[in-house]
């Protein structure tokens, strides 16, 4: 696959329009020079389907380059079909290389682009990207479109849910230890999250984390025990496809051997598109024993969810 970029954009400040440029100079691991949204994160490029927007001008909106936000405006490729990981190589015979690291966002209501135009489709239709290799793009430019490498490591995110460690009443230590685990064993950490025993919260982290950045294992450590507000295992319920109880089940069997309290923890383990999500108890040691349980067996399993290992 393959396609043209059309328009280069920019802006000085988010939340409004970008305005076309007749090139740009993208820095590795940053973005765009003179670009409000470039920075040590992993949305530092933003783009969107030239036909995407064509589409939406037939009901006479009158969008132009840059009115939604994009940085880059291509024809060609259908970004939402695409999956994380998937690379553009932009120009040659060095290409600029771009990563995408995330699909669509959170759309913001007091957004100057949704005001002026009346709806925003980046939220639904755009696609976000990090610089591998930076250079010069300007309107013209091939980009093709390179499949992730199967042998890239799996992705992590940790999220601990306590309501005091929230407030800042106590350091998490659940977290920063199931973190430094996951990377000693080769996963790639892309998030640490604190939120308290909300499970609206943590069911929204949950999906996002799940449909937009496509992570492929999400661990939660407290909120499983009997407390009217360990909510994570229904929250983890409430936002699964498929349940893969085997792994939850395979963690309080083998903590039984350590305590009898083992056989109290709610903990689930369940499947939302190509993600994994396991919750794990809240204290340190509980975390430390229930990953060296997992970690032998979790590759596997992750790859088949990713489409390169056998079932």
């Amino acid at each position: 696959m393959s396609g043209i970029i059309r328009a280069v954009c920019i802006s000085s400040i988010k939340g409004v329009r970008k305005e076309p440029v007749s090139s740009a100079d993208l820095i590795e691991d940053y973005g765009i020079e003179g670009d409000a949204h470039a920075g040590h994160w992993h949305r530092q490029i933003s783009l969107l389907s030239c036909e995407k927007v064509e589409e939406f001008n037939k009901s006479g909106a009158g969008v132009k380059d840059g009115d939604f936000g994009e940085n880059l405006l291509v024809s060609g490729i259908d970004f939402r079909s695409l999956p994380v990981g998937t690379r553009f190589l932009i120009g040659g015979p060095e290409p600029v290389v771009l990563e995408m690291t995330q699909i669509g966002k959170a759309c913001h209501t007091e957004c100057a682009i949704k005001k002026r135009v009346g709806v925003c489709i980046m939220p639904t239709d755009g696609v976000f990207a990090k610089v591998i290799t930076g250079g010069r793009v300007k309107p013209g430019d091939t980009v093709m479109v390179q499949a992730p490498d199967p042998d890239r490591p799996f992705t992590a995110a940790v999220i601990t849910l306590s309501d005091r460690a929230s407030r800042g009443e106590y350091e998490d230590r659940s977290g920063p230890e199931a973190e430094g685990i996951l990377k000693e064993a080769g996963y790639d950490v892309l998030e640490t999250i604190l939120l308290p025993d909300e499970p609206e919260k943590l069911k929204k982290e949950l999906m996002r984390l799940a449909d937009q950045r496509q992570i492929s294992l999400i661990i939660t450590s407290g909120g499983t025990g009997f407390s009217e507000r360990d909510q994570t295992p229904e929250a983890t319920m409430a936002v699964a496809d498929r349940n893969a109880p085997g792994i939850a089940e395979a963690i309080r069997m083998k903590s039984m051997a350590v305590t009898d309290h083992a056989m109290l923890s709610r903990g689930a383990s369940v499947i939302r598109k190509k993600t994994l999500i396991v919750n794990l108890p809240g204290s340190v040691k509980a975390v430390r024993e229930s990953l060296g349980f997992l970690l032998g067996a979790l590759p596997h399993g992750l790859g088949i969810l990713r489409g390169t290992a056998d079932n």
